[in-house]
């Protein structure tokens, strides 16, 4: 991932207008290297934090530092930094050369230097054939490298990527997920700050994610550990999707659903305790197994190569996504899930009051 070093460092960074507070206390450290993905719903300060970085707005409290230089003063244009925004930007009264030219024009680059620049970024996001075309005889795609070649043609050490895919189709935005890993690779000392509001994207894509809501930073950890292990039902619930369930622990450990009681690892969590159950429904299973859960459906719905099952038990809808069903349950049919107890976590553990 990281060949040593700070990228980008988030050193209390808060950023208001006026009373309302849009950043708040963030700290956060992007290695040289790492694709950090900045992860959360609309207004939750994912862009605040990225447009700190690039310059475009500035901190009430708290230092921005790329390297080892605190650029929370600097312009935008001194702070070497590459951006791709989700409208592209790009000049249409220019061509796809010109446009990518432009950054390293602005910075007063060497003009000997400038052609071959530019000809290694276009070659590098695949748009060498396309250097005389203007944007207009591009498609969305080919728009979004374009642009992505600009922001490498400065040579940035940090590279700031906002929804960059949003505008795109589901197939197109597929493909451009793929490009974007194997540029990565071929990138192995840039470090990228990728926003996005897309689980998928930011599971492809990021070496680790930072899990923003409400101006704070919630949570950060690979992708895998806050996909497997969340340590908040806000993480839960945004980073992929899951079963929250409340559940209470038993004076012997055990945890109980209603009536049902389950085997998951209480470490951690005193008898008497509430606290939150997730599962995923993918690791659901339809039928008699360990941890049973019997219900009444409520809903099915086709997916294809799956069929999502929502069943009432005790009081809750619990999500199963089981492979396609032949035959698969009708509503009102009473069924029994399960899943293994190494597939849930406890989460929230509320106090005790036994």
């Amino acid at each position: 991932m990281s060949s040593g070093g700070v990228g980008i460092r988030f050193d209390g960074v808060s950023v208001a207008y006026g009373s309302h507070t849009v950043l708040d206390s963030l700290d956060l450290t992007v290695e040289r290297g790492e694709v950090m993905a900045l992860l959360g719903p609309s207004g939750s300060g994912k862009t605040t934090a990225l447009r700190a970085v690039a310059g475009f707005v500035q901190p009430v409290r708290g230092r921005v530092l790329i390297g080892d230089r605190d650029v929370t003063d600097l312009p935008p244009h001194r702070r070497g930094v590459g951006m791709v925004v989700q409208s592209y930007a790009l000049f249409p009264h220019m061509r796809v050369e010109d446009n990518v030219a432009f950054g390293m024009k602005a910075q007063k680059a060497d003009k000997a230097e400038i052609p071959g620049r530019v000809a290694d970024a276009l070659e590098m996001t695949g748009m060498a054939a396309y250097a005389k075309r203007y944007p207009r005889e591009l498609s969305g795609g080919q728009q979004q490298r374009v642009a992505i070649a600009r922001a490498l043609a400065i040579r940035p050490g940090v590279l700031l990527l906002d929804e960059p895919l949003s505008a795109l189709d589901a197939q197109l935005r597929s493909g451009m997920l793929a490009e974007l890993a194997c540029l990565h690779r071929e990138l192995p000392d840039v470090s990228i700050l990728y926003v996005t509001h897309d689980q998928v994207e930011a599971l492809t894509l990021a070496d680790r994610i930072a899990v923003m809501d409400k101006a704070r930073l919630q949570d950060c950890g690979t992708p895998q550990e806050l996909y497997r292990t969340p340590r908040t039902e806000f993480t839960a619930s945004f980073v992929g999707n899951a079963n929250l369930l409340p559940v209470r622990v038993g004076s012997s450990g055990q945890v109980r659903l209603g009536e049902a009681e389950l085997k998951v690892d209480t470490a951690g969590v005193g008898a008497g305790a509430t606290a939150t159950l997730c599962v995923r429904p993918h690791l659901v299973g339809l039928g008699e197994g360990v941890n049973a859960l019997r219900g009444t459906v409520a809903e099915v719905q086709w997916r294809g190569a799956t069929h999502r099952l929502y069943v009432d038990v005790a009081g809750q809808r619990v999500k199963a996504d089981v492979r396609e069903l032949r035959q698969p349950p009708g509503l009102g049919e009473q069924v029994a899930l399960h899943f293994a107890p190494e597939d849930a976590v406890l989460l929230g553990a509320g106090v005790s009051d036994e």
